[in-house]
């Protein structure tokens, strides 16, 4: 039997071109959002226990039905932040420019959960449609996009597909580049069955739900798991560039005061009621 070392990454990469729902929401001089249509579906949330660094927050595992709905196709970028930092305020003024990392394309980051719920308010006054974060049973249901591995690539990660301390391996997988600092999003021209890019690493995204230690009477619909507590914890999935690949797995959680911002942490948004339809390949 091989070593360890002489062992194939256990990783599945489909790069080819799919047909995927979405629609395109202007946003002037900074483009648009593409948001990826997600559809309902039943899934098993959390890891199963054998999987590789698991964490007991992460179960019990269990049965979610998600109903439809659409995700950026990417985290909102600076260019994107910058527009609507600039529309009338809901509830609190936003910065311009609160990136360490400066890049149009590179996602906006130490933004704290409050002011990711401003955007996604701004962003619903001005169009007219209901935005807002995804909660995290909704955040898993896309990131897996039907997979059950720890990434929605398969066993393993590389830092050819994502962004993160690429130096450390994770399930027999491959050594790669640590690139300190947040990437264009652009950058892996790599998506998921449901055409999402960017779910495993560059940076931490924040959810509605607030912290709990475990999926212990944790809804079973996909809503968000809220309690009375405003200043509760709140969930952050997907990992960062600053993070090892076990942290970046589809089932792991994170959790942050909703004040504290970091140069990891961005969000995406989504959407529960779309303009009309196109159909795009990715």
């Amino acid at each position: 039997m091989p070593s360890t070392q002489e062992r194939e990454p256990r990783i599945t990469i489909n790069k080819q071109p799919g047909q995927n729902q979405c629609f395109d929401e202007a946003l002037d001089e900074a483009g648009h959002l593409r948001m990826m249509q997600i559809p309902e579906g039943t899934f098993l949330m959390g890891s199963p226990e054998d999987e590789p660094k698991r964490r007991e927050r992460e179960g019990p595992q269990h049965e979610v039905t998600v109903q439809r709905f659409f995700m950026g196709k990417y985290p909102v970028t600076q260019v994107q932040w910058r527009f609507v930092a600039g529309l009338e305020a809901v509830s609190r003024e936003l910065e311009s420019d609160p990136s360490h990392f400066k890049g149009d394309d590179r996602p906006v980051e130490q933004v704290n959960w409050h002011e990711a719920v401003e955007c996604c308010e701004r962003l619903a006054q001005h169009t007219g449609r209901e935005y807002r974060l995804p909660t995290e049973a909704e955040w898993e249901y896309a990131c897996r996009a039907g997979t059950t591995t720890p990434f929605h690539f398969g066993e393993t990660i590389s830092s050819e597909l994502a962004n993160y301390s690429g130096t450390i391996r994770y399930n027999d997988g491959p050594k790669g580049e640590s690139r300190k600092k947040t990437t264009s999003v652009f950058l892996f021209e790599v998506a998921n069955a449901f055409g999402l890019c960017d779910m495993h690493g560059n940076v931490w995204e924040w959810c509605q739900d607030h912290w709990h230690g475990s999926y212990q009477d944790a809804p079973d619909d996909g809503s968000a798991w809220l309690t009375d507590d405003e200043k509760a914890r709140r969930i952050l999935r997907g990992g960062s560039w600053y993070n090892n690949p076990e942290n970046c797995r589809s089932a792991y959680r994170g959790d942050y005061d909703p004040d504290y911002r970091s140069l990891f942490i961005g969000f995406r948004v989504v959407c529960s009621a779309p303009r009309t339809l196109q159909t795009k390949t990715r």
